[in-house]
């Protein structure tokens, strides 16, 4: 009984805001949709299907009341309402990044200095000498992806030499992407590699010279464990570091407008221990995103015992953060269901193909069978269009086993799907499946091109076929360490065709127009957290999570998209972010520890403006 009356009495709510969407010019506001805060003055991109707009947004209880002209918006003020001018500024939803190692990202971000945005090789070696200088003995100087060489005026990548130059005795390591690393001398020597170490695996190597001594230079081909395992050497940072770095990020991501973030887990980070710092500011309700997780088997062969403790021992959709509906859960599975279904997407080196990975179809058929067991939804990361279509085969065999569970109750996904070829997309649509892509090519396009032809990189991924076909599709970085988390270096990407370092990747029939990317974005994102029906958009009864715009999204000339950042983020109807005129509604976050971190001197994402 009680549960029914709540549920009749969530729909009244949303029928009554629907209801006031247009109410006659004489009727007064009932105290019932009296606003708790009112934007004005706003050009408002409400994101419906009709892609509606609007001057003025009204919100209560942490969800849109309504939009409007200013005049009628205002009729539902009183004088406890907050009325903010957004002076003529643009208002979106709320941006929702589907693919995002965030939880990681946040772990880590006070240790890291930030190439993302640094314009020149010439700064970021000066950044690098700097950030040695400072860092104290028993610490290291760690620059993890998130840049690429064509982003620099010189268009190229740092030597060894220069590296040791910049750093000195202090322990360095550089990582570009999963590709390659590059280990000062004073690194090699604290890690104790030396000529006679051996490799992690036949997949990758430490570069020797011609005298067969050590260059620094580390070689994922492509296998990026090598990578991995130097990353997971490096020294942690305490608990209460780990949480206020945790902090700093999400402030982060906020500075440029994103208010969700899907976790799709990753490698060198075990479930539950490396989620204390996220799972510590939701639970006090000191989380300034809303974030839904999936898990990721850590180690090879291993991935049933991990899967079985945490079917056992955890509840997929539980939300466990105090101040937010949605806004700290568990999903499911990946984005590895298992690593010998996993391709590693270094396009300096050769593609894998994961029918060569010994007994990996019956591996991850259990496991895929395990999450449909348990009703959890599961994503695959999948870069080559023949491993694709081996994946979704298989999807295909164990929905027909399951009497067409998958494509009838469940959410399942693939990731990335740089080549994924036209059947392949035909069968994850029957399947209703949906594809999350990602703004890798903006990072390593230049690669993919001279490797496999301008022509396989004009449709890599094909996320405007994707989109027009109607399959579930939404967008992310893959951030931190594949590319940069700044989501507006993805919307670039999605709307002009080109990469950080201005290479045209894509011709009119692969970009979507700048609202059809924004859709992805945000709406579309939200399918892979089954969230699309409370958060996205701006229409009435949905969330109150929304950006104030630095630059007219819809208008500026397109090199511009890539410097636009928030002014005024919102999440719940309450400020989480504010900058110039709106800097009084930041939040005042405590000061970055360790004092030593690259965050207290330069920040993150270098926007050059």
């Amino acid at each position: 009984m009680m549960k029914n009356m709540i549920l009749l009495a969530g729909a009244a709510s949303v029928l009554t805001a629907c209801a006031v969407q247009n109410p006659p010019a004489s009727v007064s506001a009932p105290k019932a949709l009296v606003a708790d805060m009112i934007v004005t003055n706003a050009k408002v991109a409400v994101m419906d299907d009709e892609r509606s707009t609007a001057e003025a947004i009204a919100v209560k209880d942490g969800k849109v009341l309504r939009t409007g002209s200013d005049e009628d918006i205002l009729r539902l003020r009183s004088k406890d309402t907050q009325v903010i001018d957004a002076n003529g500024r643009t208002l979106i939803p709320g941006l929702n990044d589907s693919h995002l190692h965030v939880t990681r990202g946040g772990r880590f971000y006070n240790t890291e200095l930030r190439w993302d945005g640094v314009k020149s090789l010439k700064e970021a070696l000066r950044m690098l000498k700097e950030q040695a200088d400072r860092t104290p003995e028993g610490q290291w100087v760690r620059v993890i992806g998130g840049w690429s060489p064509h982003q620099f005026e010189e268009k190229r990548m740092p030597t060894i030499e220069e590296i040791n130059e910049a750093t000195g005795d202090t322990p360095t390591f550089v990582l570009y992407l999963y590709s390659r690393g590059w280990l000062n001398e004073a690194g090699l020597k604290a890690l104790d590699i030396d000529e006679n170490t051996k490799p992690p695996n036949d997949q990758s190597r430490y570069e020797k010279d011609k005298n067969g001594k050590l260059t620094g230079v580390l070689l994922a081909e492509p296998n990026a464990m090598i990578l991995y395992k130097v990353i997971g050497a490096l020294p942690a940072l305490s608990k209460e570091e780990m949480i206020n770095s945790t902090k700093h990020f999400n402030h982060e991501l906020n500075r440029f407008g994103l208010t969700s973030a899907i976790d799709a887990g990753g490698g060198g980070h075990t479930f539950p221990e490396d989620y204390e710092a996220s799972k510590a500011l939701a639970t006090s309700g000191d989380s300034s995103l809303r974030i839904s997780y999936y898990l990721f088997p850590q180690k090879a062969g291993e991935e049933r015992a991990a899967f079985e403790k945490w079917m056992a021992n955890n509840e997929a959709s539980v939300n466990e953060d105090i101040a937010h509906e949605h806004g700290y859960e568990l999903k499911g599975g990946g984005e590895y269901m298992t690593w010998a279904a996993g391709d590693f997407e270094n396009f300096l080196a050769p593609k894998p193909f994961i029918k060569d990975n010994e007994d990996w179809r019956a591996q991850t058929k259990e496991i895929i069978q395990m999450h449909v067991n348990e009703g959890w939804p599961f994503r695959q990361h999948s870069t080559y269009g023949e491993n694709t279509k081996l994946i979704v085969d298989l999807v295909d065999e164990i929905d027909r086993e399951n009497n067409g569970k998958i494509r009838n109750d469940m959410r399942w996904v693939i990731d990335h799907a740089e080549t994924v070829n036209d059947e392949t997309l035909k069968e994850i649509k029957r399947l209703n499946g949906g594809i999350s892509v990602q703004n890798r090519m903006s990072y390593a396009g230049e690669y993919f091109v001279e490797r496999y032809g301008k022509e396989a990189a004009s449709t890599a991924p094909p996320f405007k076929k994707i989109f027009d076909m109607g399959i579930p599709l939404g967008a992310g970085t893959d951030g931190t360490r594949v590319s940069s988390y700044n989501p507006w270096i993805a919307l670039y990407w999605l709307s002009t065709g080109k990469t950080v370092g201005g290479t045209q990747l894509y011709g009119k029939d692969n970009v979507l127009s700048r609202a059809d990317a924004l859709q992805v974005y945000t709406k579309g994102s939200a399918w892979f957290s089954n969230e699309e029906k409370v958060k996205g958009t701006l229409e009435p009864g949905m969330y109150a999570d929304f950006v104030l715009l630095s630059d007219d999204y819809f208008t500026v000339p397109e090199e511009k998209i890539k410097g636009i950042e928030s002014v005024l983020t919102i999440v719940d109807g309450k400020p989480v972010y504010g900058a110039k005129e709106y800097k009084k509604f930041d939040p005042k976050l405590p000061a970055v520890i360790p004092s030593w971190s690259p965050v207290k001197y330069y920040g993150g994402f270098q926007n050059a403006k």
